[in-house]
């Protein structure tokens, strides 16, 4: 059912991009007055799923869903519709009009789609604030995974500050921001009421950019091993354990936090462990039996035990504040692409296909992070849609801006033909990223 959710919150968020990116392009064309013949949502090859022609634009839903387009009558684009190109421009058609009103529609797409990030993210910002943790409340440090454990770090850690600059907040997103983005490679710790620094190889860039690498947990918040809930007709449950206590031991190994207990019981199916338990004053030790797929049905007690902040804003504060997250996204992806020109990052481990998208989503419906997450693919497909390939957004503009700047038009047989070869990468493109997708499924 996860998996069901996942996807249709990425369907849903996909729909309401593609549908408002093409907006951005057929209202300025409307405007100024030149045809548009389709409207779709998802492309519509040999056949649609729904089609109405309401005065000279046929709106429809395809049946592919590969993002979506708008046909303007007298322009060169993916339908490679060069009929109506033989004939003289009319005055209705794309080409007919000027440089700069072309320009605007070809940039309405992507401007629809940053405002529309910015937007997403100031909201989010207005009604929810940033809720956050502070470093000082993290009295037991971090717990780490086998990767973080691999750059040096040890459970127990607390993380003091990143090449120089404190580190106020517990933000895992903001720590990998500074290791992949901003080369920050030295950590300033406490471990064990000592201070020391640790000098974090280069080499875990590639490895954190990886797709994979999102199974990592990297760093944790250690919580106490308090059992908030039993799963009915468990191991847990059949053995005895109840609400309220305490696991203190597996084995005889002591366990203090819910990691620890995780570790020593995970992927273990058809297993009988010893729990040692604080009930009350009371130590008792009680054998208890995971099932067949490993689960022994215990659940934690964790709400209030950390205290958090929330950073609040007023609607003024809140869209320079959204602007700027939106930004610095897309400061992000500018530095992705070139870390990948310059070989830090390889391009093949940081590709994904629709899966790797999907995979963004939460598996449970919070329309928090739904919203959130619209508002980072929104800005990455303004951004992926301004890159200067014929085929995208961004290669049209390329042609119009030489015509601005020349005074001469661009013929369409170079564009047509310039369009072609854009169209077959971005297929090729498609593809190889949606074959690694599935290279990734069946290599887990």
């Amino acid at each position: 059912m996860g998996n069901v959710i996942m996807i249709l919150q990425f369907i849903l968020s996909l729909s309401i991009l593609v549908i408002l990116h093409e907006c951005g392009h057929f209202f300025p064309a409307r405007w100024f007055k030149t045809r548009v013949e389709k409207f779709y949502l998802f492309m519509d090859p040999y056949f649609s799923l729904f089609k109405k022609k309401i005065g000279d634009t046929e709106y429809g839903i395809g049946w592919l869903p590969l993002g979506g387009y708008v046909k303007i009558s007298g322009m060169v684009d993916e339908s490679f519709d060069t009929e109506q190109l033989k004939k003289e421009p009319q005055p209705w058609e794309f080409r007919s009009k000027p440089a700069w009103q072309r320009l605007i529609i070809m940039l309405g797409g992507v401007t629809v789609n940053f405002v529309l990030g910015f937007f997403i993210f100031a909201m989010l910002l207005w009604i929810n604030g940033i809720e956050y943790l502070p470093n000082t409340a993290m009295k037991h440090g971090i717990y780490t995974d086998s990767l973080s454990y691999e750059m040096g770090f040890r459970d127990g850690d607390q993380i003091v500050a990143i090449n120089g600059k404190t580190f106020d907040r517990f933000d895992k997103g903001l720590f990998l921001k500074s290791i992949i983005f901003e080369n920050d490679t030295k950590v300033d710790i406490l471990r064990s009421g000592q201070s020391m620094s640790l000098n974090i190889d280069p080499k875990y860039i590639g490895i954190l950019t990886k797709p994979e690498s999102k199974s990592f947990e990297l760093w944790g918040i250690p919580f106490p091993s308090k059992v908030g809930r039993i799963l009915e007709n468990s191991g847990a449950a059949k053995a005895g354990i109840l609400k309220g206590d305490v696991v203190i031991g597996i084995n005889e190994q002591p366990v203090q936090f819910i990691h620890e207990v995780v570790k020593l019981t995970k992927n273990k199916p058809s297993t009988t462990f010893q729990f040692q338990v604080l009930r009350n004053l009371d130590t008792l030790v009680i054998p208890a039996s995971s099932d067949d797929k490993g689960v022994v049905g215990l659940g934690w007690e964790t709400a209030g035990y950390y205290e958090t902040k929330t950073e609040h804003f007023t609607l003024l504060a809140s869209i320079p504040k959204g602007i700027d997250t939106g930004i610095d996204l897309l400061g992000k992806q500018l530095k992705g692409f070139s870390m990948m020109f310059s070989g830090k990052i390889n391009a093949k481990d940081s590709l994904g296909g629709f899966a790797a998208i999907a995979n963004m989503f939460d598996k449970s419906w919070n329309w928090i992070s739904f919203w959130r997450m619209t508002a980072i693919l929104s800005i990455i497909l303004g951004f992926m849609n301004l890159l200067p390939i014929p085929a995208l957004d961004g290669g049209y503009v390329v042609f119009l801006l030489i015509e601005v700047f020349t005074g001469r038009k661009v013929p369409d047989r170079i564009i047509e033909k310039a369009t072609m070869i854009g169209f077959i990468l971005l297929i090729g493109l498609l593809l190889f990223a949606n074959g690694l997708d599935v290279m990734r499924y069946f290599n887990k």
